[in-house]
């Protein structure tokens, strides 16, 4: 038997399976949450406290002081998240939760999240 509303796009799929994440995962000012976005160009990741629903701090990978190593959208991917990182230690946050935002743990997210803990944050 088929879903009533079932979601039809890929975006939606993709939606659905964040707000599953969601309902486990959620940030404090002590430990916020790192949220990863992927769009076909660019990957986006940002400190959020759930709990103020404030964005702490937020990095792309075409955003200033971002150095690639390599070639491809991984490396760009780790180079963002290592600068998140540091940004996060800089402003004092030493330790997060990671929300990979309904995608896979695979790719450009998990070198985001390589690249945050090489940037100095703990999950």
């Amino acid at each position: 038997m088929r879903a009533i509303h079932a979601p039809k796009t890929s975006t939606e799929r993709r939606y659905r399976r964040h707000l599953r994440v969601r309902k486990k995962i959620t940030g404090t000012q002590e430990r916020p949450r790192l949220v990863v976005f992927r769009s076909l160009k660019h990957i986006y990741a940002q400190l959020v406290d759930d709990d103020r629903g404030v964005t702490l701090i937020g990095v792309a990978d075409n955003s200033e002081g971002i150095t690639v190593d390599g070639k491809g959208k991984v490396a760009r991917g780790k180079a963002t998240g290592k600068l998140l990182g540091q940004k996060a230690k800089a402003a004092g946050y030493t330790k997060a939760v990671f929300d990979r935002g309904g995608y896979r743990y695979h790719g450009r997210v998990q070198a985001v999240a390589e690249g945050a803990r090489e940037g100095g944050l703990e999950f």
